[in-house]
């Protein structure tokens, strides 16, 4: 029977496919403030302003290419049970062929009413328009977690983790929360490999971790070739 590896991404594992990242220099929001972009409250005060935002990261997602960290991901299917839990939402695993992956603050590519949650809709590059509406008549808006909503998708995620027989973190600084928590939820005796081009800066400690200071591209490929000579069936 296969290992299970379970993998945590974040931003820095697309940055090298051209999408930028939040809070590194000349990310995201030093262009629009979080509070504009990212909250209910942010959609409740100018919805157009918030489509507008995501029509555009829709459209560059749509664009991107998956880098050499997502295709190695991909590749470790044929030797490990792989599951992603991506805090990314811009569907590059996907692309690059990983076939299981849980999306925790939602995707790019759809989009769902604003009065059921259950009514979503994928519109791949497509931009969403004040006035398009799902079938129960609700605004259609991004299919995408905001800052101050519930994550969904943890329980499964922590669910994951619990069963891991292998952990890898990859472009996360695991500062945000819930997902930060992520690890608490993996044995303390499973192997973990941490990749992150900067030196390391969490909050706790985590034990039987390896730090890889590279960057997902780099890193993962190199990552991987260990992985399949010492655990691989």
């Amino acid at each position: 029977m296969k290992k299970k590896l379970v993998v945590l991404s974040g931003a820095g594992m697309s940055a090298e496919s051209g999408l930028k990242t939040f809070r590194d220099m000349g990310g995201l929001w030093e262009t629009y403030r979080v509070e504009d972009v990212a909250t209910p409250e942010g959609w409740a005060a100018h919805p157009e302003v918030v489509l507008d935002f995501y029509n555009q990261r829709r459209k560059q997602a749509f664009e991107a290419l998956p880098n050499a960290g997502h295709v190695a991901l991909a590749e470790l299917e044929d030797y490990f049970d792989v599951r992603i839990i991506t805090q990314n939402v811009d569907g590059l695993h996907e692309k690059a062929g990983s076939t299981r992956v849980l999306h925790l603050h939602g995707e790019l590519s759809k989009v769902r009413s604003v009065t059921n949650p259950d009514l979503v809709y994928d519109k791949g590059a497509d931009p969403i328009h004040i006035g398009d509406l799902a079938e129960d008549g609700g605004q259609l808006r991004p299919h995408i977690v905001w800052f101050g909503e519930m994550v969904p998708m943890i329980e499964p995620a922590a669910d994951l983790c619990l069963n891991a027989d292998i952990f890898v973190v990859v472009g996360t600084s695991l500062q945000v929360y819930p997902a930060a928590g992520l690890v608490g939820y993996v044995g303390t005796d499973v192997p973990k490999f941490i990749i992150d081009p900067h030196t390391p800066d969490y909050p706790f400690n985590i034990r039987k971790a390896e730090f890889i200071q590279e960057s997902a591209a780099a890193g993962l490929p190199a990552l991987a070739e260990r992985l399949k000579a010492q655990f691989g069936r």
